[in-house]
């Protein structure tokens, strides 16, 4: 069986190393390189070195952070998975990093099946996000017929597209010439129609559905 490769980036040389020979242990991946920060990402490729299918990113690192290199990727190298893996659990961070192009989000306290289950579905898949987006996420393809979507009015649309950009509810709400309490009636609303419990599975849904192509 051909081996999956992958390439990590991590500043933390310990946990870098204990990773890789984490990931190593893997049956299925093979890892090709040990990276420190988002400017050696651009340098690797640059050289026309190996390219990986996977890239395990963490977000907070020197001269070029994670979310920055992520989105070189998806400019320069869409056809590569990133996959994060990062202490950073706030809200603002994960959107960031899912706009930038990531295809998943892991925290670095993680048991290592879970982290082998998020390789497998990534490069099967193409995504992998945590439970608490929803069984619904995690199963359904990207590449639903339109038809089979769940129906949504078109406002409901505006403002699942709008939960993908960088405003906050209040701008949404200026945005859309709403009141704050009924965009939070809209946002209630799409929480139970798509089975989601936060912003994060609103944006993962309208990214997998192909509602909004980032």
């Amino acid at each position: 069986m051909e081996k999956i490769d992958i390439i990590i980036v991590d500043d933390h040389m310990l946990f870098s190393q204990a990773l890789n020979g984490l990931v190593s242990q893997f049956t299925r991946f093979n890892v090709l390189k040990v990276l420190s920060n988002g400017k050696e990402v651009v340098d690797y490729f640059s050289n026309s070195n190996k390219e990986p299918e996977i890239i395990l990113m963490d977000i907070q690192m020197p001269l070029m952070n994670g979310i920055e290199a992520t989105q070189w990727l998806k400019d320069n190298k869409p056809e590569i998975k990133v996959l994060a893996l990062s202490m950073e659990a706030d809200e603002v961070t994960i959107l960031k990093m899912l706009r930038a192009g990531a295809k998943g989000y892991l925290l670095k306290d993680i048991h290592p099946d879970i982290l082998l289950h998020a390789l497998n579905e990534v490069h099967t898949s193409g995504f992998y996000y945590t439970e608490n987006v929803t069984n619904t996420l995690l199963n359904s393809s990207p590449n639903k017929e339109s038809e089979r979507r769940i129906k949504l009015k078109d406002r409901e649309l505006e403002f699942l597209k709008l939960t993908v950009s960088e405003k906050t509810y209040r701008e949404i709400a200026e945005v859309m010439f709403l009141s704050p309490k009924t965009v939070e009636n809209y946002r209630e609303a799409l929480f139970e129609k798509l089975e989601v419990k936060s912003r994060i599975g609103l944006v993962i849904y309208a990214i997998k559905e192909k509602i909004v192509i980032l």
